[in-house]
């Protein structure tokens, strides 16, 4: 049953006085909807052998996360925060585990090194049939391994940039809100982090810049955004590797 402002704001009340079990729990309760969202939401891109109940354990240790450290005092509303939270906690979880088969990882370095060749060939970007037929798999497959490495550049490209900076930038996961005010020092890092990427994705084409635009700015699917540009799904996700790899080969350079 959904709970009124005021009943909210009680439990809420309680949580944070004298950590009431009770109130937890209910609070939990309320948000669960959070969890789900994020768990449907990424599992879509995972490979097929990622349980999905696994991720919902991931990222239910986000929602009891945010709850611990949340305080009502700061202006930001707990969705938002929790979101984050929830969020980081599945990306965390997941890259500390070796989800991604070693056979795909090999097929999809392999894809991505033809994809450069062809494309230094042809001195266009090559289809992912031509790609297909160098290394002997059919379309559908290229397709398959891409998708099941969208992912896993996803969580890549939020790791430190270089060898050199790791201990002096933040990955940009770390940006997040927290219960902490960021330094002027944080604040400069992080801006520096965002300006030195926006510079980098201009560098994109233009199809790649507007597939990373509605992946994750607008929060559209890959199959929604292959109906706005009216492209397959598997172009889409071809695309949006294709940039993520970029930008990885852009920022460490």
């Amino acid at each position: 049953m959904k709970k009124t402002t005021s009943s909210l704001s009680m439990l809420w009340d309680k949580w944070q006085e004298s950590r009431d079990q009770e109130a937890g729990n209910l609070l939990v309760e309320h948000y669960m909807p959070l969890v789900d969202y994020q768990v449907n939401r990424i599992h879509t891109h995972l490979p097929k052998n990622v349980d999905k109940q696994d991720v919902k354990s991931l990222a239910f240790m986000g929602l009891v996360d945010a709850l611990e450290k949340f305080e009502t005092k700061r202006d930001l509303k707990f969705d938002t925060y929790a979101s984050f939270r929830i969020k980081g906690a599945i990306i965390d979880g997941l890259r500390k585990e070796d989800w991604l088969p070693r056979s795909v990882r090999e097929k999809s370095k392999e894809i991505e090194q033809t994809f450069e060749a062809l494309e230094q060939k042809f001195q266009r970007e090559p289809t992912i049939d031509e790609v297909a037929h160098k290394v002997n798999l059919s379309p559908e497959e290229v397709a398959d391994v891409m998708k099941d490495t969208l992912f896993a550049n996803i969580l890549s490209i939020e790791e430190k940039t270089s060898e050199q900076n790791d201990e002096q930038r933040e990955s940009l996961r770390n940006t997040i809100p927290d219960t902490h005010e960021l330094t002027p020092d944080d604040q400069l890092l992080r801006n520096e982090n965002v300006q030195e990427l926006l510079v980098e994705i201009e560098k994109l084409n233009d199809n790649e810049q507007i597939v990373l635009s509605l992946f994750y700015k607008e929060e559209l699917t890959l199959t929604e955004i292959g109906d706005v540009l009216e492209l397959s799904t598997s172009r889409i996700s071809q695309i949006h590797s294709k940039a993520i790899a970029k930008l990885k080969r852009l920022l460490t350079a």
